[in-house]
C-alpha cells in the first residue's frame, strides 16, 4: 500500500536533506517560501527521503513508502522541473536529487516557465542570496577553504612560456567533453525579472555552456539545446568579445559547465564583490600592469568582472591590481588600448581531480562528511552507475 501523505509540512525535512550536500541552504523564511513554490507537498516529502547517491525507482519506492506506479510519474514531473536528475543507463533509470546551489535554483531560470510565479521567485532568490552576506547563504556558498568553482584564463593571453594543462583551457575542456549544450543564463534571466539587463550587453541565451552527463539531462528535459563542439567554441569567442569571465567546476577531470560571467549579473562573482575574495578559485595567473604604457584611461576597470582593478587618486591617477581579488582570467586585457596589461604566472593550489574529491574536501571542512562516506559505501555494494 502506498504511503499516505498527511498535512504536516515536509519543507523542514527537505531542508535537512539538502543540507547534507557540500553547499547547503541556510534555513530562513525566504528559503521556505522558495521551496514551497518549487515543490508540491508530495514532491517535498519524496525529495526529503532521497539517498545522497543516485537511486533506482525500486530503491526510492522503499525509502519513500510510495508505490512505484505512483512514484514514477511524480519523479518524471520533478525531472521536468529540474528538481531531480533522471539518468538512463541501459534498461535502468537512476534518479538523483539536485542540490539547491548549484542545482535547481539555476535550473528554474534556465528556461521560460509559465507554471511558476517567476517574478516573485526572482525577488525571493535575490533577497535570499544577498541578504546578510556575512552570515547567510553567501557564507555557506563562498566561506569554505575549498571552493566549488574556479576561473579559467583566456587562452590567447597566457604567456607563451607557460605550460598550460587541459583543465586550464576553456577550449580544451569543450573539446574533451562527451556532450555539450547551451541554455538560458540563470543569472541574467533572474535579473531580467528584477528589471535589470546586463551592462556589457551579454545575451540571455546561447552564452552559458553545460557539459557531459548534466548537459544530456538538461537537453533531454528542455533546459538546454545540444550544440556541436564548433558551436561551443564560437560561444567562447563571443564571451571574449564581451570581456566575460569563464567560470567552471573546481576540478581537473570532466568539468560539467562553463559559465561566461559579468560583474553586474553573475551570482558567482557577487560573492567576491560581497567580501569573499577567495569565493571563486583563481587561475594560475594574475594581471600585471606595465606602468610606463598605462595611460590611466580606466577602461580596464570597467572590463574587470571581479572589480580587481582600481584607479587610485594621488598627485596623478595610478592603476592598481588588487592581488587578493584578481581571478587571473584575463578578461580585462583586450580592453586596454595601450597594451599595458598582461597575465603573469601565479602558483595556486591544484584543483581536486574529480567532483567526488571536490565534494569530499568541502564536506570535510564543514564537518558533514559522514553521510557522504556512508552513501559512497552503499553505492559500491551494488552495480556502479557509469557516468560520462
Amino acid at each position: 500500500m502506498g504511503h499516505h501523505l498527511g498535512s504536516k509540512s515536509s519543507i523542514v525535512p527537505l531542508i535537512d536533506r539538502l543540507n547534507k550536500y557540500p553547499i547547503g541552504l541556510v534555513d530562513n523564511e525566504k528559503l521556505r517560501q522558495i521551496l514551497a513554490i518549487l515543490f508540491t507537498e508530495e514532491e517535498a516529502y519524496i525529495a526529503s527521503r532521497f539517498p545522497l547517491e543516485e537511486a533506482t525507482l525500486a530503491e526510492l519506492a522503499r525509502v519513500t513508502e510510495v508505490d512505484e506506479t505512483r512514484l514514477e510519474p511524480i519523479l518524471n514531473v520533478m525531472a521536468d522541473k529540474g528538481l531531480v536528475m533522471d539518468l538512463p543507463y541501459g534498461k535502468q533509470t537512476y534518479y538523483l536529487l539536485m542540490p539547491g546551489l548549484i542545482g535547481f535554483f539555476e535550473f528554474t531560470f534556465m528556461k521560460q516557465r509559465a507554471d511558476l510565479p517567476v517574478a516573485e521567485l526572482a525577488r525571493l532568490m535575490h533577497e535570499y542570496l544577498h541578504d546578510d552576506p556575512q552570515t547567510g547563504q553567501a557564507k555557506e556558498f563562498f566561506g569554505s577553504k575549498t571552493q566549488l568553482t574556479r576561473a579559467i584564463p583566456y587562452d590567447e593571453h597566457i604567456p607563451v612560456s607557460s605550460t598550460v594543462t587541459t583543465h586550464e583551457s576553456a577550449r580544451e575542456i569543450i573539446k574533451n567533453a562527451t556532450f555539450g549544450a547551451v541554455g538560458m543564463c540563470y543569472c541574467r534571466h533572474k535579473k531580467e525579472h528584477l528589471g535589470e539587463t546586463c551592462k556589457k550587453g551579454a545575451p540571455l541565451e546561447n552564452i552559458c555552456i553545460s557539459l557531459g552527463t548534466g548537459a544530456r539531462f538538461l537537453a533531454r528535459r528542455g533546459f538546454a539545446e545540444q550544440k556541436s563542439t564548433e558551436e561551443l567554441l564560437a560561444i567562447i569567442d563571443r564571451a571574449h568579445e564581451l570581456n566575460l569571465t569563464h567560470i567552471t567546476d573546481n576540478i581537473r577531470h570532466q568539468p560539467s559547465f562553463i559559465c561566461n560571467c559579468c560583474s553586474c549579473c553573475c551570482e558567482l562573482l557577487a560573492g567576491i564583490h560581497e567580501g569573499y575574495s577567495e569565493g571563486v578559485a583563481k587561475a594560475n595567473f594574475i594581471v600585471h600592469v606595465d606602468a610606463e604604457s598605462c595611460t590611466d584611461c580606466g577602461l580596464c576597470t570597467q572590463a574587470c568582472n571581479a572589480k580587481a582593478l582600481e584607479l587610485r587618486e594621488a598627485n596623478k591617477k595610478k592603476l592598481k591590481v588588487l592581488e587578493k581579488v584578481c581571478l587571473g582570467c584575463g578578461a580585462c586585457i583586450s580592453s586596454c588600448p595601450s597594451s599595458a596589461l598582461s597575465l603573469v604566472p601565479m602558483q595556486r593550489p591544484d584543483p581536486p581531480h574529480k567532483k567526488k574529491d571536490l565534494f569530499f574536501s568541502i564536506l570535510k571542512e564543514k564537518k558533514r562528511l559522514k553521510p557522504f562516506v556512508v552513501g559512497r559505501v552503499k553505492k559500491t555494494l551494488r552495480k556502479p552507475f557509469a557516468k560520462s
